[in-house]
């Protein structure tokens, strides 16, 4: 019991790799925000440190660090999960974003005795080598017969992940409060005048993990054809991941050193799409990618992959382009998108809400799931 006699928060279990600035991460974290904590708390497994855990914890999470599969292997990693899943008092809940490495979660979870078990899918395509998606594979087949309920991000994740069951799945679509992205003009001096950029430079930007499926060499080569056109212009890279060394070298090869700005992992992600004049994702697959909401929330022209799903497309501001154009077409797109310029920029509250993408919202349903569920495992 808590003072005053009101009942103890559940606390939920969020099985995570890393706790860096990422989607699923950004999703978790927006929830985190929005939720009733005095009904409903977040700890979390995780192997990775990143930006987020000085704020959970102040939040009043807990996180318990465990290595990675890829670091000590599946059985130091098992024994690792064991030991935190059958600590008492047991999670009621458990609710895993490790796509098809869920399946060991979901397994071992059930082991233990814990009896919500939520497999939550947020891509649409294994990562890594051959030997590393089969073991993907491997695991993701425990998925189904483990785990009690199945989430996903779009229709297409949940298909990927879930197969024969997707459509079991319930679409937590990963929103924002809009409002936070509101263009201002004020951060967009802020930013510029910290990064050394006039109002006049035509600046892109992308916010995402340097990671293959992000295709950061393919987004530096439209750059490069960007900036052939319009010499005046900056490209704003926010994140960090494994192939950010490889990209900035791509970037002093392809003679844009002083122009590309590699910021490593941002907070300030709405004061830095203020500062952008057209948002750039060439991206191979997504489950349904955040960064593309709060670009939209922000006013901010897109161009994108047509490989997204049809799902984040809310407004008319994203324009889609095949990964098979020349990089020239995607560049040309970039600049014709962004034509009215800042003062035209809006936030489209309204749309966004309008296709469920407000996390109020989505925080309130996840909470009432959370509390009924774990109400009714207790009966």
């Amino acid at each position: 019991m808590k003072g005053g006699g009101r009942m103890a928060p559940i606390r939920v279990l969020h099985c995570v790799a890393g706790l860096g600035h990422g989607g699923y991460e950004s999703l978790i974290m927006n929830l985190y925000r929005n939720i009733d904590r005095e009904k409903v708390q977040f700890d979390f497994v995780s192997s990775f440190p990143g930006v987020y855990e000085p704020e959970i914890e102040a939040l009043g999470g807990r996180i318990h660090r465990i290595p990675f599969i890829t670091q000590k292997g599946p059985f130091v990693y098992t024994a690792a999960l064991d030991r935190v899943l059958r600590a008492e008092p047991r999670y009621p809940i458990v609710h895993s974003h490790m796509d098809k490495f869920s399946g060991l979660v979901m397994k071992r979870a059930a082991k233990a005795g814990i009896p919500v078990r939520i497999a939550h899918s947020h891509n649409t395509k294994n990562e890594g080598g051959l030997a590393f998606q089969l073991v993907k594979d491997h695991y993701g087949r425990m998925v189904l017969p483990w785990a009690t309920d199945l989430f996903a991000c779009s229709k297409a994740a949940a298909d990927w992940m879930f197969g024969e069951k997707a459509a079991e799945a319930r679409i937590l679509f990963n929103g924002v409060q809009p409002e936070d992205f509101a263009p201002s003009a004020a951060a967009r001096a802020a930013v510029r005048a910290e990064l050394g950029l006039a109002e006049s430079t035509f600046v892109a930007g992308h916010v995402g993990r340097f990671t293959e499926q992000k295709n950061h060499a393919f987004l530096l080569e439209i750059f490069a054809a960007l900036h052939a056109r319009r010499p005046d212009s900056a490209l704003l890279l926010a994140g960090d991941g494994p192939l950010r060394p490889k990209m900035a070298e791509t970037a002093r090869r392809l003679g844009l050193e002083s122009a590309v700005r590699f910021l490593g992992p941002r907070q300030d992600v709405p004061a830095l799409l203020s500062a952008m004049d057209c948002f750039i994702f060439p991206s191979h697959h997504e489950g349904l990618p955040v960064t593309l909401v709060e670009a939209q929330a922000a006013g901010l022209p897109v161009a994108a992959s047509s490989a997204i799903t049809d799902e984040v497309c809310i407004t008319p501001l994203v324009r889609r382009l095949g990964l098979d154009e020349a990089a020239d077409t995607w560049a040309a797109a970039a600049l014709e998108l962004a034509e009215g310029g800042f003062a035209a920029r809006s936030c489209p509250a309204g749309a966004i809400r309008g296709a469920g993408y407000d996390i109020a919202d989505t925080a309130r349903w996840l909470e009432e799931f959370y509390l009924a569920r774990a109400a009714g495992s207790e009966e």
